[in-house]
């Protein structure tokens, strides 16, 4: 029976995924908190790694807090460069499948149309950097991995846009939001989907994939999906993203071309707002 790993099992996906775990018995699941994979400690990691023997790693563990990296930027390499590095190279030695999750924070903002995954990185925060690096490091130490970069993930789970939203929606009378910033929304439970699909199929193909859910919105009409799907009174105001100082930039666009990997794993990627349902 194959052994799959997942790091970040306590996150938004590691949480999703072990939801969906029970209906896949066929497989020994083995879900990691930052105690039992410590990605900040790189030596005792290796020894973690070893010691759990995985056949399938699901990376998902990764320093997350966007604004937080410009100070603590020496642990968010750690954990989304140097760890990721190990987890590559272990898996790499040991004949070991990696999935790895990246995000769409490794581009400017600056394309007006999809970014596929040819497109030009270039972040513009220490975050964004910090995973580029990881993408880097992990198909120079693995070829055979796959990388899936994501976007505005939410989920029932863990801390996230929706959840602040439903939140803030019942305490004011009032909001803004950010309209000037464009992608699509990855409800968490659809992309550990496609995960366990990825190892299930026969294909493995390596590489770099897009993936979130369809749709081309700003925060702004995703606060106002959120609004009507809770059936919320509070009144949700646009505003452009100088109205509020934060310490990382974010892209103004960094919408995903999910062409690649609908048609290699024969994908129907759900509308956003069907997924935003499923978790209401």
């Amino acid at each position: 029976m194959k052994k799959i790993l997942v790091t970040g099992a306590n996150g938004q996906l590691g949480s999703e995924l072990r939801v969906l775990a029970e209906n896949y018995k066929n497989y020994e699941w083995f879900f990691a908190d930052r105690i039992e994979i410590t990605l900040n400690n790189l030596e005792l990691l290796k020894t973690q790694l070893n010691n759990i023997n995985p056949d399938v790693i699901f990376n998902c563990g990764a320093y997350t807090a966007v604004d937080k990296a410009e100070i603590e930027k020496e642990t968010a390499f750690i954990i989304n460069h140097l760890a990721v590095e190990i987890i590559a190279k272990f898996t790499s030695e040991n004949n070991v499948k990696l999935i790895h999750v990246s995000t769409d924070y490794v581009f400017d903002g600056t394309s007006s149309i999809a970014l596929n995954e040819e497109a030009q990185t270039n972040p513009i925060n220490l975050y964004g950097q910090s995973k580029l690096a990881g993408e880097i490091a992990c198909l120079k130490e693995n070829p055979d991995s796959i990388i899936i970069r994501t976007s505005w993930v939410y989920s029932k789970f863990g801390n996230n846009f929706v959840k602040t939203m439903q939140r803030l929606m019942q305490e004011r009378e009032a909001i803004n939001v950010v309209n000037d910033q464009i992608g699509s929304p990855t409800y968490a439970h659809d992309l550990a989907k496609v995960m366990i699909d990825i190892v299930e199929s026969p294909n493995w193909i390596p590489g770099i994939y897009n993936y979130s859910n369809e749709g081309e919105i700003s925060w702004y009409d995703f606060a106002l999906s959120i609004k009507e799907l809770g059936r919320y009174n509070c009144n949700v105001v646009g505003v452009p993203s100088l109205s509020y100082f934060t310490p990382a930039k974010r892209p103004k666009f960094s919408l995903l071309d999910k062409k690649k990997i609908k048609e290699i794993y024969n994908l129907d990627i759900p509308d956003y707002k069907e997924s935003l349902k499923k978790m209401f």
